[in-house]
């Protein structure tokens, strides 16, 4: 993790096919391009190698959630339930069609906590995203059976955990729809991208067209479509799909060092009688793209993340109890509804609440988690390295404590 780790000339050469057509659109153009799709090509590899019936690629991960609530009908008033550790795109995708995110707590797989999805259920409940988070997914199973006995959607935001499966199945397909994000960070990148994957025929024909200014793609050419709905931009390049479609072909090398290099490191840090692991669901096969780790409090958690920035080791490893970007006590401009143009009152009243809501379960979670990227690129040594060093700063933490007991 990511996949630009791993760059060659795999990516030089789709690449290249593109630019020696000089079409870097996705549609029209059919004869200057040669018969070079670079997109439909992605598509056909993402709905094999993920195993889902449809797949419809946007112009980013945001793009692809967005894209996918229109397609299922979410909407203006509509409340969507996520949790509380996501990437602010989340909240974004809902805001921007016009529904209204509500936030609740999570468990130690660090993703939604069914009992807490119950609890949020109103009226005006339409969906639950769950947000697969660096690498793992939540418990699909009892957030099934909670969507199918209350007639909601289940969306899976699945863009951090590609490669992750639950019961023998890619995360993303499960629900009514799940998308990923080929951002640059990704485990397969595009550069920028993103995809809805559906089992569902209607999302995938209104995915399709959403993305594309509302273009119905039946004319002989963009010229004879029909518009049977608004849409807008969201489409992916040529050149994007290109850097993707050879990336995709390299997913299975990257699991597998992803897998071997976390499964080391961890070998060093389950030696430590106080450090405890993300919860895997049942039958839930992470994708290693990062080793999530708990310590027993916040205080030793806070002393280990300053200890292994003084050693210089701290590089990889996020503590995102105190990042701008993925949990809520950071996000300051959701809370105000910091907005550069008017929203709607439900939208705004629902924002500004936040200010009163408190997640201790959350907090209680999150203050404890260290989560560390790992390497695609990282040597056996490297990682027996990083693994020493890592705990002797726990070790020498640890000890402190003990002492000022």
């Amino acid at each position: 993790m990511p996949g630009f780790e791993l760059f060659g000339e795999e990516e030089r050469k789709e690449v290249n096919d593109v630019l020696e057509t000089g079409i870097l659109m996705r549609y029209g153009f059919d004869g200057p391009r040669k018969g070079v799709w670079k997109a439909k090509e992605l598509e056909q590899a993402i709905t094999y190698v993920f195993g889902t019936r449809y797949a419809q690629l946007t112009s980013s991960g945001t793009s692809a959630l967005t894209t996918a609530m229109a397609a299922l009908g979410i909407g203006f008033g509509d409340e969507v339930i996520m949790p509380t550790f996501t990437f602010v795109a989340s909240f974004e995708a809902v805001l921007s069609v016009g529904a209204i995110p509500v936030l609740v707590d999570i468990d130690e797989t660090l993703t939604l906590n069914p009992e807490a999805v119950k609890a949020a259920i109103t009226p005006k409940t339409k969906c639950v995203m769950p947000v697969h988070m660096c690498g793992s997914m939540a418990d699909l199973d009892a957030l099934k059976q909670i969507c199918d006995e209350h007639q909601l959607i289940l969306l899976e935001d699945a863009c951090q955990s590609i490669g992750g499966k639950y019961k023998g199945r890619s995360v993303g397909t499960i629900g009514d729809a799940g998308t990923f994000s080929f951002d640059f960070v990704k485990t397969i990148t595009c550069a920028e991208g993103g995809v809805v994957m559906t089992n569902r025929e209607d999302v995938y024909t209104k995915s399709d067209g959403y993305t594309d200014h509302g273009h119905d793609h039946k004319g002989v050419d963009r010229g004879a479509d029909l518009h049977p709905f608004i849409g807008y931009n969201y489409r992916i390049s040529e050149l994007h799909a290109a850097v993707g479609l050879a990336q995709i072909r390299k997913l299975d090398t990257f699991l597998s060092i992803q897998k071997k290099n976390n499964l080391l490191l961890r070998s060093y840090l389950e030696k430590i009688p106080e450090i405890s692991f993300r919860v895997v669901p049942d039958g839930g096969d992470d994708s290693c793209s990062f080793l999530s780790w708990f310590l027993p409090t916040e205080e030793i958690t806070k002393a280990v993340v300053a200890e292994m920035k003084e050693q210089g080791i701290l590089a990889g490893s996020f503590y995102w109890y105190v990042n701008n970007w993925h949990y809520l006590t950071k996000w300051d401009h959701l809370k105000t509804a910091a907005t550069l143009h008017a929203i709607s009152p439900e939208q705004k009243n629902a924002l500004l609440s936040l200010q009163n809501k408190n997640y201790p379960a959350s907090d209680a979670i999150m203050s404890r988690c260290i989560c560390t990227s790992i390497s695609l690129l990282w040597t056996e040594e490297q990682v027996r390295d990083k693994g020493e060093k890592m705990a002797a700063a726990i070790h020498k933490v640890l000890k402190q404590s003990l002492q000022h007991a």
